[in-house]
């Protein structure tokens, strides 16, 4: 028999090796049974809605876009409540989910303009658009905020637009949905230090920007772009920009992706440097599906480098 002392060195030698051979057991267990480890998170593939062909059904469409690996679609503004059924119903069937509305109105009726009829028709464009984006369960709208010509000088487009746009941030706050602001060819926000103090004087988290690869090759580099705005932006559009010796606009035009100027692998850096991981959405010709699926395969290539 064991004395009181040697009992209890007996009782403590046991428990750790019990203690010892359990967790010995519970890494074996874990050796065996690996935890999935989540996927990293990488950069969305979308493609524009119009892009897809037209003579097929919308329930066609989503279909054909998820199966040559588009991860989702942009689509545009529907002003019919079937139609947006409709879209909404061939996303959920096809699980292509629709990450972002175009806007539709703000070209033709700018929110920079001085006539009130047309910034009102604006502004419905863009209730439309933001319900729309509810509807499917997208996160942004994106906006052309102003068009400045010569009866609209650039500060009033700053000053009209961002009080139009200030009108709209409740119902985005309301419904959810970003308003993203894109740099195009309107003679507006013409440089990446511009566009970013144009969405900071919001002060909101509801308007953001979209940045477009491509719309400011002509006259500017995209990566300094994204490096300047940063987390400021919240969706990308793709597409290609091919120049002439002369860097004229008339000789010059948007191409597929690769076919252009832009320096695929410094954008891809800076997306990188700014931890850019959201969705990026081809803006280029349609196609039939050979002609999608080797998109797919530039986007893999040139923006995610694989």
């Amino acid at each position: 028999m064991l004395d009181t002392k040697s009992r209890r060195e007996f009782l403590k030698i046991s428990a750790g090796g019990t203690l010892a051979s359990l967790g010995a057991d519970a890494t074996d267990a874990k050796i065996a049974n690996p935890q999935p480890t989540p996927p990293p998170e990488r950069i969305k593939k979308a493609v524009q809605i119009y892009m897809l062909p037209k003579t097929m059904s919308y329930a066609d469409r989503f279909k054909l876009a998820r199966d040559v690996g588009f991860d989702g679609v942009e689509a545009q503004t529907v002003e019919d409540p079937k139609v947006a059924d409709e879209i909404k119903k061939a996303s959920e069937d096809a699980q292509c989910p629709i990450h972002s509305v175009m806007n539709m109105a703000h070209w033709k009726y700018p929110l920079s303009s001085s006539d009130p009829a047309v910034v009102k028709t604006s502004l419905d464009g863009m209730k439309t658009s933001l319900h729309n984006a509810k509807l499917w369960g997208a996160e942004t709208v994106l906006l052309v905020p102003a068009v400045v010509n010569p009866d609209t000088p650039y500060n009033e487009a700053w000053k009209r637009s961002q009080a139009n746009i200030r009108t709209l941030i409740p119902l985005a706050k309301e419904l959810k949905v970003i308003i993203a602001i894109e740099e195009v060819w309107n003679k507006f926000l013409l440089s990446p230090p511009e566009m970013a103090r144009y969405v900071d004087e919001f002060k909101s988290p509801w308007v953001r920007q979209y940045f477009d690869v491509g719309n400011v090759v002509l006259y500017g580099y995209p990566q300094d772009w994204i490096r300047e705005l940063g987390k400021r932006f919240v969706k990308v559009h793709l597409k290609d920009f091919k120049t002439n010796k002369s860097w004229s606009p008339m000789t010059s035009q948007f191409v597929n992706l690769g076919d252009g100027d832009i320096d695929w692998a410094a954008v891809r850096s800076a997306f990188g440097e700014v931890g850019y991981t959201g969705w990026t959405t081809t803006e280029l010709e349609g196609g039939d599906e050979a002609y999608l699926r080797d998109v797919v395969k530039r986007v893999d290539r040139l923006v995610l480098g694989i």
